[in-house]
């Protein structure tokens, strides 16, 4: 019987039968030949798109772990007993990294061009806030007292006269405050704990707050549905395509907590902008507001818009991109 593609990748991650990287299944495929690739001209990059697609898909068959570089490695969801712990929680360097690959491992504050163009997606105005530019910078408890990043949403009203009536009625309703704590990876439960409870604290002024990241372990995503539930923080996954970047997990909305806010805009120069350029655009006057808003957006983080853009980026900063195959075979 013929096999499909992904029937070929699901069978020979189970023969290969440990962790292993996309050219490796690609290469047992053609031995044991397992699938006619024809005239596909990156069937290798075909396997590795594939592969991502059974993790976006959240498909319970196949896991995948994050590898030094940034590279990922994949196994069958059946094998994980038989391999060794060190190797599931990250803590070795088992050699299925390609062999001279000198990729360029990114940081944390790398990922912060994707989260606000994904934010911006969504109508949302966001900035960065730098806790080194803060009163007592050195204090490394200020880093439990600051967002990664603030989100500012509008209400969206078309006339003049709603947005008046809306301001004379309740201010309050015409807009909404996000907190982003925002972390390259997370695999354990151990990390989850300490970098969730630190987005409680960072978000406890906001109407929503959120936990992202650009990995999540799939070990972990029960405890992350139990932690939202009980305190209402929100998950979001961030993707290389900040475009298909996803909320997991919904935030509960809570309301805005004033003196939290007034402590962080005094120790705090940039937040204090951001909070007082919302001020300026919900009061100003209908001939200025367009121009007010377009300084709100000047002193938010920037984003990017085109495919290319994208790609260039995360190409410079070493960030994983998972590319689609320009002729993906079934």
């Amino acid at each position: 019987m013929k096999l499909t593609i992904k029937e070929a990748i699901l069978k020979s991650l189970d023969e290969i039968n440990k962790v292993t990287n996309y050219l490796e299944v690609y290469n047992h495929i053609v031995a044991q030949k397992y699938y006619d690739f024809g005239p596909a001209k990156t069937p290798a990059s075909t396997v590795s798109a594939l592969l991502g697609e059974f993790i976006r898909k959240e498909d319970t068959r196949v896991k995948r772990i994050k590898q030094a570089g940034g590279t990922y490695s994949y196994y069958l969801t059946k094998n994980e007993h038989t391999i060794p712990i060190e190797v599931l929680s990250g803590n070795t360097e088992e050699e299925v990294v390609l062999k001279g690959d000198k990729t360029k491992t990114f940081s944390e504050r790398d990922l912060h061009l994707l989260l606000s163009s994904y934010l911006k997606s969504l109508g949302i105005f966001s900035k960065t806030i730098f806790h080194e530019q803060s009163t007592y910078s050195k204090d490394s408890n200020q880093t439990w007292t600051h967002p990664d990043m603030v989100g500012a949403t509008f209400l969206n009203l078309k006339s003049e006269a709603s947005r008046n009536l809306l301001k004379a009625v309740n201010r309050g309703d015409a807009f909404k405050l996000s907190s982003y704590e925002l972390k390259k990876e997370i695999n354990s439960d151990a990390e989850l704990k300490k970098a969730f409870f630190q987005a409680v604290s960072n978000s406890s002024w906001a109407n929503y707050g959120y936990l992202v990241a650009f990995e999540f372990s799939d070990g972990i995503k029960d405890e992350m549905e139990r932690l939202n539930q009980s305190f209402g923080i929100g998950f979001i996954k961030l993707n290389a395509n900040p475009f298909e970047s996803r909320i997991l997990h919904q935030a509960r909305y809570h309301e805005l907590d004033f003196q939290t806010i007034d402590k962080l805009c005094q120790i705090n120069q940039e937040f204090r902008k951001f909070i007082g350029q919302m001020e300026k655009l919900m009061t100003a006057d209908e001939r200025f507001f367009d121009a007010v808003q377009k300084e709100l957006e000047s002193l938010c983080d920037g984003c990017l818009k085109e495919e290319a853009e994208i790609e260039e980026y995360c190409k410079k900063k070493g960030i994983p991109i998972e590319k689609e195959s320009d002729n993906p075979v079934e």
